[in-house]
């Protein structure tokens, strides 16, 4: 999933336009974006939504953290519905994650639905405590399909004012969790999801933005508006000339079998390269596959 947009529970007017914005998953929020004495009727709205709708992409609901007394109510309400997968947030360690594990699999079971069929991400970093646990999220249950992170709330719990510097870059601390993310995503053998970007104006922002989380390692980026979502696939689209570097770089190697290390075009390259130049035709082919099966 290159993008993934959020969308209020409250707001069940606007269920459809996200499902129609172009974006590869929906997340229809139950947490930040929905006051508490909305939550119930947000539950009722989106469980309609996910029992009604045609499915012509993955559906998400983030609910609340575990340790609240909403988390459990959340997940009781949709999962009837079949959410495609479920967003968990602040989370506190691995623990939070198996906990939700645990919901899930006796939710799933109730509801007559296969073990491990609903997906989970949880967000790793938006407490300081969080973040110096992130080895405690790199042994998750199967059902985690990615990890990913928070920066507002990472700042509160910091007292900064800010999480970004006057040229609207990360501050350190905030650099912090976001490599701790990619890291343990890595190391979980799971996807890295970047965090949403604030503007949603300036196209060309939006992509450089997200061309950067591509560099880095990420494999896509939460939404918070559909004018974000053809500026994130863009950047996250392979480019030709990846493709035709990979393509000669994979030629090399098939034409020196056995050969650890070889050069291209005065470069030395070896295992790690070839793992890349996979990576990146196996992406193309995805792309490619996924824009054939929206004509």
């Amino acid at each position: 999933m290159r993008s993934m947009l959020f969308v209020p529970g409250d707001r069940p007017e606007r269920f459809a336009k996200a499902v129609a914005s172009g974006a590869d998953a929906v997340i229809f929020d139950l947490e930040d974006a929905v006051v508490p004495e909305r939550r119930p009727a947000a539950r009722g709205e989106i469980a309609r939504y996910l029992g009604a709708a045609d499915r012509s992409v993955p559906l998400w609901v983030r609910i609340n953290p575990v340790g609240s007394d909403d988390a459990l109510r959340d997940l009781a309400a949709v999962m009837e519905s079949r959410p495609d997968g479920i967003m968990l947030p602040k989370a506190r360690s691995g623990a939070d994650v198996l906990q939700a594990d645990h919901w899930l699999e006796a939710l799933e079971a109730r509801a007559g639905l296969p073990v491990g069929s609903v997906a989970l991400i949880p967000l790793i970093t938006e407490s300081a405590a969080a973040v110096l646990n992130a080895a405690s999220f790199t042994t998750p249950p199967p059902r985690v399909l990615g990890l990913t992170w928070g920066a507002e709330d990472l700042a509160a719990d910091l007292g900064a004012l800010s999480n970004k510097s006057g040229n609207g870059e990360f501050d350190p601390a905030f650099v912090h969790a976001r490599t701790t993310c990619l890291l343990a995503a890595a190391a979980a053998g799971v996807a890295a999801i970047d965090t949403v970007d604030t503007e949603i104006r300036d196209a060309a922002v939006i992509e450089r933005r997200a061309r950067d989380s591509r560099r880095q390692g990420f494999t896509g980026k939460m939404a918070i508006h559909p004018a974000q979502i053809e500026p994130i696939h863009a950047a996250f689209r392979p480019t030709d000339a990846e493709v035709e570097w990979a393509g000669r770089v994979l030629e090399a190697f098939r034409a020196s079998p056995g050969t650890g290390a070889l050069s291209l075009d005065g470069r030395m390259l070896d295992k790690p390269h070839m793992r890349q130049a996979e990576r990146i035709l196996a992406d193309a082919a995805r792309r490619s596959a996924g824009a054939k099966g929206a004509t």
